[in-house]
């Protein structure tokens, strides 16, 4: 009979404890891994800008989303929907990197539909504008035949045009 561990708190809510690669992929339990991003941290707007593009940078866009997950569900409502976005960016640069252009293409777009309802202008440093242009083309050059798995770190975005 094969045994399935399954992590779960004190009241029965899944808990992933499996090691994950730099992209979020669940490695065999006793592999090395990538430390998980801590969940539920809040941080100011600049922190998070800076610690998601560090995860980036590193080519951990996966890590980066949950970054922009703790700032979509602790910040202000008038912002929930800039943070979502942005998560949705980091999952489609995932999923890009993973080899589903489909799903790549797909929540890049709906990150850049939530950018653009946000507004064209600034947040935080950030250029939305910019962010949904390169949400855009990273899609189109995703879903073309054969484009295959795309470089997390090289493809990174800049979120900012000068980092601090």
């Amino acid at each position: 009979m094969n045994e399935t561990r399954r992590d779960r708190d004190s009241e029965g809510r899944a808990h992933n404890a499996r090691p994950r690669d730099g992209l979020g992929r669940p490695l065999p339990y006793g592999a090395p891994g990538v430390e998980r991003q801590p969940e539920g941290v809040e941080r100011t707007a600049g922190e998070t800008v800076g610690e998601a593009q560090r995860l980036l940078d590193a080519g951990m866009p996966f890590h980066a989303h949950e970054v922009f997950e703790d700032a979509w569900k602790a910040g202000p409502e008038a912002e929930r929907e800039l943070w979502r976005g942005l998560a949705q960016l980091a999952v489609g640069l995932t999923h890009a990197a993973r080899g589903n252009a489909t799903g790549g293409a797909r929540l890049l777009r709906r990150g850049a539909a939530a950018l653009e309802a946000y507004g064209a202008g600034e947040a935080h440093g950030m250029g939305l504008g910019e962010l949904t242009g390169w949400a855009r083309d990273l899609a189109a050059r995703v879903e073309r035949t054969g484009a295959g798995p795309v470089d997390a770190a090289a493809e990174a975005p800049r979120l900012r045009a000068e980092q601090p």
